[in-house]
């Protein structure tokens, strides 16, 4: 595991075993006393965070379902609803921006219920100093996302914080759609047979991140895959409602991912490590970095868990899609060890790829 993403240890006290003098216990410590920056990793700390504090204060039927959007009926309307902020320094990246960021990041919360993103909201945590040129430049961003992705935005707010009070700018957004046919999608959906799809390459966008911020060059450009991916889920729907979970695969990357659907639904999962593309530039990055392309954030990327029947013909479609042309099946869901993603790897042998516990790259997103 990279150093980034150990767990803490602590040191034996004076009134215990003393088997091991000056041992260090190798467990993860849950019982934190203040936030750390692992707390917002999308792993088990983050889990965590939100199991023990926030769960249990607000509790509700929509809340509890832990999915990234609330979906509820108004009316004849079935809605979907999601909120996100948006913390990823630097601002400025290969392959867009915070601003871009924080429009397709809500949209594909929205998306990942089967919804149409229809509105916007954003709030804007400015420090000051940042450059107004800078501002102007993010903020145009964000109206180029929204019109591509056919959504409003609709209402905002500003705040401004003292200079050293914050990282130049902090985008907070909520958004609303519309779920059109009946579909029911959800993290707790996943049955034994179904078939995983992923969308593309994978680590694109922390490897991106990661350059910029450290200043780091690598054969071939690594750029972020941000993008809107409502467009290619419609095509996957036009092609069958069979599809049970769908997911971004975003902090913690897609084997976080994965481990929060089989916790969520129960089941086992068996990944095929050949089936899964990574950049040539992105796994030389990550084996240079002592990093997992596994665990590394995408924002462009979806993983759709869907019925063995009508896997083929969604997959044929999302390959006619811009978005899913590199999609690909690597693997399929497992009666066999539940809560766990076991992956066979490239030399035929068997690896548990768990749940991210520390953050390996933090503020990505």
């Amino acid at each position: 595991m990279p150093d980034s993403a150990q767990a803490p240890t602590r040191t034996l006290n004076s009134d215990e075993p003393e088997s091991m003098p000056g041992a260090a216990c190798p467990l993860p410590i849950f019982d934190h006393k203040q936030v750390v920056l692992g707390h917002g990793s999308g792993g088990k700390l983050s889990a965590e965070l939100i199991e023990r504090i926030f769960v249990p204060a607000f509790s509700n039927p929509l809340l509890d379902k832990l999915d990234d959007q609330a979906v509820f009926e108004i009316g004849a309307a079935r809605l979907a609803f999601t909120t996100d902020s948006f913390v990823v320094t630097p601002i400025f990246f290969p392959g867009g921006d915070i601003g871009e960021l924080a429009v397709n990041g809500t949209v594909n919360d929205l998306a990942m219920s089967g919804a149409r993103p229809l509105y916007l909201s954003s709030a804007f945590i400015l420090e000051e100093g940042l450059v107004m040129e800078d501002l102007r430049r993010i903020v145009n961003s964000m109206r180029c996302a929204a019109q591509a992705a056919g959504v409003q935005l609709v209402t905002g707010d500003t705040k401004v914080v003292n200079r050293g009070k914050g990282d130049q700018i902090f985008i907070n957004t909520a958004g609303i759609g519309v779920i059109e046919g009946a579909v029911n999608i959800s993290a707790a959906n996943a049955r034994p047979g179904d078939q995983i799809i992923l969308s593309g390459y994978v680590g694109d966008h922390g490897m991106a991140i990661l350059s910029q911020r450290e200043g780091l060059e690598f054969e071939g450009e690594i750029r972020s895959d941000t993008a809107a991916l409502h467009t290619l889920v419609a095509a996957m729907l036009e092609a069958s409602t069979d599809i049970h979970v769908l997911r971004d695969p975003t902090r913690g990357g897609i084997a976080t991912t994965l481990n929060e659907i089989a916790a969520r639904s129960r089941v086992g999962v068996r990944l095929q490590e050949t089936a899964i593309p990574v950049r040539e530039a992105v796994s030389s990055a990550c084996e240079l970095l002592g990093l997992d392309p596994l665990y590394v954030a995408n924002e462009g990327k979806l993983v759709a868990i869907v019925g063995r029947a009508g896997a083929q013909e969604i997959l044929d479609r999302m390959r006619r899609h811009p978005l899913g042309t590199d999609a690909c099946i690597i693997g399929e869901v497992t009666a066999e060890h539940p809560g766990m993603v076991i992956m066979t790897t490239g030399i035929g042998g068997s690896r548990v790829l768990d749940t991210l516990f520390g953050e390996q790259l933090p503020r990505i997103c």
